[in-house]
């Protein structure tokens, strides 16, 4: 078959006769352009390998551990460091109440001069705390976030009690002893027993330790010069050898 003036020439096998039109060639070769797919192709292969896909997951763990696992363990400190920072105010409340009282705690002042000398039992606990209600200001620093035994007060006039109360009353403290326990996580243990409600006494040699519970196996003292220790197992006996008294009272809530 054959075209004429402008139309291609063809050959029986359907190429195209090398005789042709400059124009009709140029359509072609337009053509070609357009509908053949090329052989090689400048685009960039975006497909990940094997490798780049171990990379990546490797970023990934590499991230959950620097940024997922701290998170989970901050959950964990948060209650210690906000029932240390609460030790904190209540040993200021202690020292201001010191200094309108000739330096001397709650435990040394007599009832009729506004202390709990004659009721510092150790069945009393809450009673050295309630007398320092304007110092504390808010009871619901008496309350250690993690504790499961107590529950948090909202006012000092409602039912204000031992089972509002998570630290232990040091009934020996006084300012002249630094280092004599004032208050503190009131969950031990004395050879591996809890200890109950009532007065604890403490020899320097006690097999005192911490039960699991609140901040497994660690807990806050605060001592009588308002100062605040955490403290393992082995830091509270360390702490206990410090105090300098042969046998320490507390009064457990």
């Amino acid at each position: 078959m054959r075209l004429t003036q402008n139309r291609v020439k063809l050959t029986p096998a359907g190429k195209l006769n090398r005789q042709i039109p400059l124009e009709n060639a140029l359509v072609c070769a337009l053509l070609n352009l357009k509908y053949m797919k090329p052989r090689f192709s400048n685009q960039r292969n975006y497909a990940l390998t094997l490798v780049e896909v171990l990379v990546v997951v490797v970023m990934l763990a590499v991230l959950a551990v620097f940024f997922v696992l701290p998170h989970l363990a901050g959950s964990q400190r948060s209650p210690r460091i906000e029932c240390g920072n609460n030790l904190k105010q209540i040993g200021l409340a202690y020292r201001i109440w010191a200094g309108d009282n000739n330096g001397k705690y709650p435990m040394q002042v007599s009832v009729t001069n506004g202390g709990t000398m004659e009721l510092a039992n150790g069945r009393n606990a809450w009673i050295n705390l309630f007398v320092m209600s304007n110092e504390l200001s808010t009871p619901k620093l008496l309350y250690c976030p993690a504790d499961n035994d107590h529950v948090r007060a909202t006012n000092f006039t409602t039912d204000f009690n031992n089972s509002k109360i998570s630290y232990f009353v040091g009934l020996d403290a006084n300012t002249n002893s630094p280092q004599v326990f004032l208050s503190g996580d009131d969950n031990f243990a004395i050879g591996g027993v809890p200890v109950k409600s009532g007065l604890l006494e403490l020899s320097t040699n006690a097999p005192i330790s911490w039960t699991v519970a609140r901040h497994k196996f660690v807990g806050n003292i605060g001592l009588a010069d308002g100062s605040v220790q955490m403290v393992s197992n082995s830091g509270l006996t360390n702490l206990l050898h410090q105090t300098g008294l042969a046998t320490n009272r507390l009064a457990i809530p």
